[in-house]
C-alpha cells in the first residue's frame, strides 16, 4: 500500500486551518481560511478532487476528523469526489483517547499507532493522510510516508503549524510530478529518498578558500 500525505501548504509552509476561519485556532492562530480564495481557480479543485478519486482509504488524526465530519457527512452529491471519498471509504482514526467515532466506516487505531499502520500497509491501494498535522509529522519521522502530494498556494500566512519544522527528520525528496496551476498554485509530488550532504568541489585546481570557486 502507498501511504501518502496530501496537504495544502502556504508558500511559507503553513498547513493549519486552510478551509475556514475557525477550523483550527489552536496556538492563537487567526488566519484560517487562507485556501478558500484560491478555490476560484477550477484547476485547484481538479487537483484536490484527483487526490480523493485515487484514494482507497483515509488515515486521519483526531482534530481533523472532528473538524471535517460535521461539514462533509451531510454532503450527498455523488459527483462530489471529496464528499464521496470521505463518506464511503474506510477511515482509520488515530487517537489517544477512547472516544466515539460516529462517522460511517470508521475504525479507531488507539494507543501507539505505528504497528497498526504498518500492518495496514501490507494491503494494496492508496491510504491517504489529509490535514492531521501531528500524525503527518509522526509518520514522516518514522519513515513511513511513501509520497508527499503538496498543493502550495501563493500566499504567506506567517505563524501556524508547518508540515516540516525544526523537529522534522532530514530527508531527501525525489520529484515525481510538478504542475503550475493558472492561479499560481504549485502541485508537487515527491518520494522520500535518503538524505545526503556533500562539500562544494573546488574548480580549476584552486581551493574554495581562494575565492575563485564561485567565479
Amino acid at each position: 500500500m502507498t501511504l501518502s500525505v496530501n496537504a495544502y501548504l502556504s508558500l511559507d509552509g503553513v498547513m493549519q486551518g486552510p478551509g475556514a476561519a475557525d477550523e483550527d485556532r489552536s496556538g492563537g492562530f487567526a488566519n484560517g481560511g487562507w485556501l478558500v480564495p484560491h478555490l476560484e481557480d477550477p484547476e485547484v479543485g481538479r487537483t484536490i478532487g484527483g487526490w480523493f478519486t485515487r484514494a482507497d482509504s483515509l488515515l486521519l488524526g483526531r482534530n481533523t476528523y472532528d473538524s471535517i465530519q460535521p461539514f462533509w457527512e451531510p454532503v450527498t452529491d455523488p459527483e462530489d469526489a471529496v464528499a464521496y471519498a470521505l463518506n464511503h471509504l474506510p477511515k482509520y482514526l488515530v487517537t489517544s483517547s477512547a472516544v466515539l467515532a460516529p462517522w460511517h466506516n470508521t475504525r479507531v487505531l488507539s494507543g501507539e499507532p505505528t504497528a497498526a499502520i504498518a500492518a495496514l500497509k501490507e494491503y494494496r491501494g492508496d491510504m491517504q493522510v489529509h490535514g492531521s498535522h501531528r500524525l503527518a509529522q509522526a509518520l514522516h519521522n518514522a519513515g513511513m510516508v511513501d509520497e508527499f502530494r503538496l498543493l502550495v498556494l501563493p500566499v504567506i500566512v506567517g505563524s501556524g503549524k508547518r508540515l516540516f519544522d525544526s523537529s522534522s527528520m532530514p530527508t531527501g525528496l525525489e520529484l515525481l510530478a510538478a504542475e503550475t496551476l493558472p492561479g499560481g498554485a504549485q502541485y508537487l509530488r515527491f518520494r522520500p529518498i535518503p538524505f545526503g550532504t556533500t562539500d562544494i568541489a573546488p574548480r580549476g585546481g584552486e581551493s574554495a578558500e581562494g575565492g575563485t570557486a564561485w567565479s
